[in-house]
C-alpha cells in the first residue's frame, strides 16, 4: 500500500489532499477495472505519482476526472477521482512491479509462501498481473517489456556485485524502469518536450527507491542473512546519504525544466515529501514534535507530570466505558479501510480491533508548515507557501 511518498494531510492542505485522494482512488479503481477486485491490493503511493505527473502536465480536464460512487474506504462517500491514461499507466506499472515482487517473495520462500499450495496460488496471481499489466500498458502505448526486462536483469546484476562494486551499478535496473514510466507521462499529456527531464526525474526516483529500501532493510537483512546492496558492495551509509541528497537535488532540477499546467502537487510529492522520506530512512528529524519538545505553554500551571487537582476546575470528566473489541475478521476489514484513507496517519482514529481512541502518526506534528517548513531547505519555490495551502 505505502511507498516512499507518504504525504500527511496536515502538510498538503485541503486542496492538495483532495487532488491526492482523487489519484489514489483513481489508481485503485483502474486496478479493479483492469485486473479485478483483488488487484486493488497493489494500490501504492509511489505508483500514483505517475497519474499525478500526467495530470500536472495535461491539466485535470484533459487528463480526465469522473464522479465515483460510494466506497467503504471513503466512508461511503462519493468522490471525484482521476481516470484516463494517467491512471491506466499507473495501474499497468503497479501490476508489473507487484508481480515481480510477488515472484521474489515466492523464490525467497517468505512467510506463508514457503508452503507449496500458497506459492502456487501466488505464482498464478502474478501471472494474471503480468498479463493484465501488459494489456493496460499497451492500451496507453507503453511497452511494459521495458519494466519486465529491468526486473529480470536485477538478479543478474546483484549476483555480480561484490565489495567495491559501485552502488549505482546495482540500482541501474530500477532507474531504467522508472525513467521509462515517468517519460511516458509526457507523451500521454501531449508535451513530448517534457520526456527528457521527466526521464531524468524518474531515473533518480528509482535510485532513491532502491537506496531507501536498502537503508531501511539493512539491519533486518543482516539478521536474516538476506542480500542487501549496501552490505554486498561495502557502501557506507554516509555515501548512501550523499547519493540520496544528489538524487533529491537532481529531481528538483529536472522538474524545473519540465512544463506543467499545474505542478503544485507533483512538486510537493517529488521535492518535499521525498526529502522527508530520506530523513525518515536515515533516522533524521526535521523538527521535534509534541509537548515534550516545546514544554508547557507559558502560564500553564499543569506542567508535564503534574495532573490537575481532582475535582478542581481543570478536572476532566471520566472517559466513556470501553466498547467491546471487534473480532479478527471485522477488525481486519476496518484496518484496511483506515489504512487506505490515511486515518491511521493523521487525526484521531478508533483502533480497528480494540476500538480505543488513538492518535495518528502525524497528530503531534502541530503546525506542519510553520510558514513554511516545507520550503525550509531553501528552494524558495512556495512563497510561504502556495504549494501546500498552509
Amino acid at each position: 500500500m505505502f511507498g516512499m511518498v507518504r504525504p500527511c494531510t496536515h502538510r498538503l492542505g485541503e486542496r492538495l489532499t483532495a487532488q491526492w485522494m482523487a489519484h489514489l482512488c483513481g489508481l485503485c479503481l483502474a486496478l479493479r477495472g483492469q485486473a479485478g477486485q483483488f488487484a486493488r491490493v497493489v494500490t501504492n503511493y509511489d505508483g500514483l505519482v505517475i497519474s499525478v505527473l500526467t495530470e500536472a502536465q495535461a491539466g485535470a480536464e484533459r487528463a480526465g476526472r469522473r464522479r465515483a460512487g460510494p466506497c467503504a474506504l471513503r466512508g461511503m462517500r462519493r468522490a471525484s477521482v482521476a481516470e484516463g491514461d494517467g491512471a491506466r499507466l499507473a495501474a499497468a506499472v503497479s501490476l508489473i512491479l507487484a508481480s515481480a515482487k510477488t515472484r521474489d517473495h515466492v523464490t525467497d520462500q517468505d512467510g506463508l509462501l514457503a508452503h507449496r499450495p500458497v506459492a502456487v496460488a501466488a505464482r498464478r496471481i502474478a501471472g494474471v498481473w503480468d498479463k493484465e499489466g501488459a494489456r493496460a500498458g499497451a492500451g496507453v502505448g507503453f511497452d511494459t517489456a521495458l519494466l519486465v526486462g529491468a526486473v529480470e536483469r536485477q538478479p543478474e546484476v546483484e549476483a555480480l556485485a561484490g565489495p567495491g562494486t559501485p552502488l549505482l551499478a546495482v540500482t541501474e535496473p530500477t532507474e531504467t524502469a522508472t525513467a521509462a514510466a515517468f517519460a511516458h507521462t509526457a507523451h500521454l499529456a501531449g508535451i513530448p518536450g517534457n520526456a527528457a527531464p521527466l526521464a531524468e526525474a524518474g531515473r533518480l526516483f528509482g535510485r532513491l527507491a532502491h537506496l531507501l529500501d536498502a537503508v531501511e532493510d539493512q539491519e533486518k537483512d543482516a539478521a536474516s542473512g538476506a542480500w542487501n546492496p549496501l552490505t554486498a558492495t561495502g557502501t557506507p551509509r554516509a555515501e548512501a546519504r550523499r547519493l540520496a541528497a544528489d538524487a533529491l537535488h537532481g529531481i528538483r532540477l529536472a522538474l524545473d525544466e519540465a512544463e506543467f499546467t499545474d505542478g503544485r502537487l507533483a512538486h510537493v510529492l517529488l521535492v518535499h515529501e521525498l526529502g522527508r522520506s530520506v530523513e525518515r530512512a536515515f533516522g533524521e528529524e526535521r523538527h521535534r514534535h509534541g509537548a515534550e519538545a516545546h514544554g508547557p505553554a507559558p502560564g500553564n500551571p499543569y506542567a508535564p507530570g503534574a495532573p490537575p487537582h481532582p475535582g478542581g476546575p481543570g478536572d476532566l470528566p471520566p472517559p466513556p466505558p470501553p466498547r467491546e473489541p471487534r473480532g479478527l475478521i471485522p477488525g481486519c476489514l476496518v484496518f484496511v479501510g483506515m489504512a487506505c484513507t490515511c486515518q491511521m496517519c493523521c487525526g484521531t482514529y478508533e483502533g480497528p480491533w480494540s476500538r480505543r481512541r488513538r492518535d495518528g502518526m502525524c497528530k503531534s506534528c502541530g503546525d506542519c508548515c510553520e510558514c513554511c517548513s516545507c520550503c525550509s531547505d531553501g528552494c524558495q519555490c512556495c512563497e510561504c507557501c502556495g504549494c501546500c495551502d498552509c
